[in-house]
């Protein structure tokens, strides 16, 4: 029996939160705890849903978050390996630092949010509403993180400045990742929705001020729940 086998037989602990919430908190901690250590695979998504008492698509999504994490590695036709057993508190998203996100984002996204408040013209305020409606329906998680994106640069191109639009645009992976990785808290979707309406609300009113503010918060807040993951 190998050791991701003696893991899976014991008696599973997950509690009453989002399916794919609670096998991602548990594969976590046996990661964590050294249960499954680095250079395991892990059962396969059948065995996982057997012990979990949940659907593969459960599972495949738990596994997408701890791969997102950096704790495992998953390559076709092999099965999923653990990599690591911790997140690192600086992780790195395309070809950038958390780190470098945090210090950078704001510097180009608050302004940008001001000055589209400031000249955006109809079709932006249109093309900006309709994201948000698609992104307050959509339940697959890698298409919100797309529209997450052309949300952000939207707001960009609407500032009319091209440099705030070319930065962007030239970081959208790094952030898609970073997005990814912050929607691994529970209702962190739907609270980024609530933020993202009340940024497009305020270019919408014409309200710099507002528009600032409300990507402040936004920004503020993605930056928190990255902390709660690198200490959960």
């Amino acid at each position: 029996m190998t050791l991701s086998d003696s893991w899976a037989s014991k008696q599973a602990t997950v509690t009453r939160v989002g399916a794919a919430e609670a096998v991602l908190r548990e594969l976590r901690s046996a990661i964590e705890g050294g249960e499954l250590g680095v250079g395991t695979r892990l059962p396969s998504e059948a065995s996982l849903a057997t012990r979990f008492g949940v659907s593969r698509s459960v599972v495949r999504e738990a596994l997408r978050s701890t791969t997102a994490l950096g704790l495992t590695e998953t390559h076709t036709g092999k099965g999923t390996f653990v990599v690591s057993t911790r997140v690192e508190a600086d992780a790195v998203f395309g070809n950038h630092s958390a780190e470098s996100l945090r210090e950078a984002r704001p510097h180009i996204e608050i302004p940008a949010a001001a000055l589209a408040a400031e000249r955006r013209s109809d079709d932006d305020v249109d093309a900006l509403r309709e994201l948000l409606r698609r992104m307050e329906r959509e339940a697959d998680p890698k298409e919100w993180v797309r529209l997450d994106g052309e949300l952000h640069l939207r707001i960009a191109t609407a500032s009319g400045n091209d440099v705030f639009s070319a930065v962007l645009a030239e970081i959208r992976e790094a952030l898609a990742g970073q997005s990814e990785r912050v929607n691994l808290l529970p209702d962190r979707v739907t609270a980024s929705n609530a933020e993202h309406r009340d940024i497009v609300d305020a270019i919408a009113a014409g309200s710099a001020d507002a528009a600032s503010a409300a990507m402040s918060r936004h920004l503020r807040r993605v930056q928190d729940a990255l902390g709660q993951l690198s200490t959960r």
